[in-house]
């Protein structure tokens, strides 16, 4: 069977909640399948994860700042958004899917989503009292009917000390989705 992933171009946006070490393995699980993977990272997922463990996995920069010219001269979202193959964001927090559901581009994540043409699949992660907020769920059944693919999240123990559903979806599981999303588009 070959790899689907080889030589695929994957965006890994990596939001701002504590499940973003889980990107790390995530990232590390991409790149051993021979995707080209590189990150970008909303400012609070800085509070998290080091840019360093994502450019070691990688081999290539992160990228946070939406005009430092690096990709295109009109700015970073442009020329991550025309070589991605997919975007996955992981794990994507209420804020982050608050974004994407409204459209926003305040940051370089959210706008690069909206160039890209590229499927998307989403990771959600947060407490479980958040994920069952009506609002957040209205806002991930945006996403569905915008054509944006969820994986998770499961349910367990979570870092603040509860169970519930909230936990990011396991790696292996998030590149089946990939998998399977690259296999319906015939990438």
């Amino acid at each position: 069977m070959s790899n689907r992933l080889s030589n695929r171009e994957i965006l890994l946006g990596v939001s701002g909640g504590v499940a973003a070490y889980k990107a790390a393995d995530l990232c590390s699980r991409l790149v051993q399948l021979d995707a080209k993977v590189t990150v970008i990272m909303t400012e609070s997922a800085h509070q998290f994860i080091g840019a360093t463990t994502f450019e070691a996995l990688t081999g290539r920069p992160v990228y946070s700042h939406a005009f430092t010219a690096h990709e295109h001269f009109q700015g970073e979202h442009i020329g991550l958004a025309r070589r991605a193959h997919l975007v996955v964001i992981a794990p994507a927090t209420a804020q982050t899917i608050a974004r994407l559901a409204h459209g926003m581009a305040d940051d370089l994540l959210s706008t690069t989503v909206l160039v890209t043409t590229a499927p998307v699949v989403v990771a959600p992660a947060m407490n479980c009292n958040m994920w069952e907020k009506p609002a957040v769920q209205r806002n991930v059944t945006q996403l569905v009917s915008d054509g944006y693919h969820i994986v998770g999240p499961e349910e367990g123990w979570l870092s603040c000390g509860q169970i519930g559903a909230g936990r990011m979806a396991d790696p292996g599981l998030i590149i089946r989705e990939i998998e399977s999303v690259l296999a319906s588009r015939n990438e």
